[in-house]
């Protein structure tokens, strides 16, 4: 076999140095068990993507020959081998994480998704498939000299706005998209408001008190006004067609813990325009709340949850104050109201493509999604199976063959990666009340 019939394990040296291996083959974790990925799972590591070493993780790969997996030994020269993993860029969902062993020693692994990675035909390659054709935060679209020169002019004509400083740390420090569309004048932008949350996720990217490793942003300190979250709301959607304005972003907490600050910033952005998209990402815990938002003039709900079984939902959020059934009734609250949810479906290749989360996500979908946004959760794979109850994994059908699955039994639904403009809303009407979906874990 010529070694470009195949992809080729890649591995790092014990100085991080990262190089494919010239006879060993590609092996990936579909959560059950490890695999060589199929054809059809493989696309070029897609631009924006970066390459991580995994400290403290035996790669493992498959020995063409016997078919057998094999660790990838290191020797004089490379030192001890570690595993390699991609974080791919926004808008493609992974389809199977890296094949290692972890050290009994080995630290949590920090807040990304990993992915197997390999290397065919002079470059690497990834199992994964773009869900949004989208290229909004395609990397080559950030000038950071523009977000700047942005920040300045922003600084200068609104100096008082509390909501548009904080959002400039974001746009230079953290690189958040949404907070450097906003100085650039496109898309959505940010409306961050609060400091708390009523939930205690495992992979919080803004709160990881008492872990062993630390959160990906600084949560904001200080709950935003609404007069601040106003401004900044009307000067996007008034310089921008179709634009979306957007609570709920991962420097803060729960936005339904402000309600007061949020009804009165969509009622006092309503009340100066009618243009673009007020959204909400948010975990939907608070029905009544989410009831009057949609009253006041919100436009969209985007649910966040790594699954839709309660158990496992319980497990990762690990809640407080509310549960799945709170989640389920705001979605119902929203869709009497005519008004468009998405789902910010977290992806884990083992427990998202299983039969019982199939079957749990359509019994959800069926309640009135418009759009499920597939996107990857970020965290360590093994921290997140400890987590989860016994039953989580099962005979993983494949990513792919769930995106098929959903097609074929709601053809109405959009798939995505990004909150979408009104122009893409597509909205289904109302669904009637009563429905009952079962919140048995």
């Amino acid at each position: 076999m010529k070694k470009d019939d195949y992809p080729r394990a890649v591995v790092a040296d014990a100085n991080g140095n990262i190089f494919d291996h010239p006879t060993l083959a590609m092996l990936g974790w579909d959560g059950q068990v490890w695999r060589q990925p199929l054809e059809e799972e493989l696309i070029a590591l897609p631009k924006g993507s970066d390459l991580f070493v995994l400290p403290q993780r035996i790669p493992y790969a498959l020995a063409v020959d016997s078919q057998e997996p094999v660790e990838v030994e290191g020797d004089a020269q490379t030192g001890v081998l570690q595993a390699v993993s991609a974080f791919v860029a926004p808008a493609y969902a992974r389809l199977l994480h890296p094949a290692y062993d972890t050290r009994a020693d080995a630290p949590d692994l920090t807040l990304y998704a990993y992915t197997a990675v390999g290397w065919l035909n002079g470059r690497f390659v990834v199992p994964a498939v773009r869900v949004d054709a989208d290229k909004r935060q395609d990397p080559y679209r950030f000038d950071l000299d523009l977000v700047r020169q942005g920040v300045a002019e922003q600084r200068g004509q609104h100096p008082e706005n509390r909501a548009i400083s904080h959002i400039e740390h974001c746009a230079l420090v953290y690189h958040c998209r949404a907070a450097q569309n906003y100085f650039l004048g496109r898309w959505e932008a940010p409306l961050p408001a609060a400091t708390q949350c009523n939930a205690a996720c495992v992979g919080c990217i803004s709160d990881q008190s008492g872990s062993t490793f630390a959160a990906n942003h600084d949560r904001i300190q200080i709950a935003s006004r609404a007069v601040d979250l106003i401004e900044l709301a009307c000067l996007h959607l008034q310089r921008v067609p179709n634009g979306v304005v957007s609570f709920g972003q991962g420097c803060e907490g729960e936005p339904l813990l402000q309600p007061k600050v949020l009804e009165e910033t969509v009622a006092g952005i309503r009340a100066r325009t009618q243009a673009g998209i007020i959204n909400l990402n948010s975990n939907a815990s608070l029905p009544r709340i989410v009831a009057r938002l949609a009253d006041a003039g919100l436009d969209s709900m985007r649910i966040s949850l790594n699954s839709a079984r309660p158990a496992l939902y319980r497990a990762y959020y690990k809640p407080k104050g509310y549960d799945f059934a709170h989640v389920v009734q705001s979605l119902d609250e929203m869709k009497a109201r005519g008004k468009y949810v998405s789902l910010n479906y977290f992806v884990f290749p083992g427990v998202t493509d299983t039969r019982a989360e199939i079957d749990a996500l359509m019994a959800l979908i069926e309640r009135g999604v418009d759009l499920i946004q597939l996107r990857n959760l970020n965290i360590d794979p093994e921290l997140y199976l400890r987590v989860l109850p016994p039953e989580a994994v099962d005979e993983p059908v494949g990513i792919l063959s769930v995106i098929a699955q959903l097609r074929q039994r709601f053809p109405a639904l959009r798939f995505g990666y990004f909150n979408p403009a009104r122009t893409k809303f597509g909205r289904s009407g109302p669904v009637p009340r009563g429905r009952v979906l079962s919140l048995s874990a």
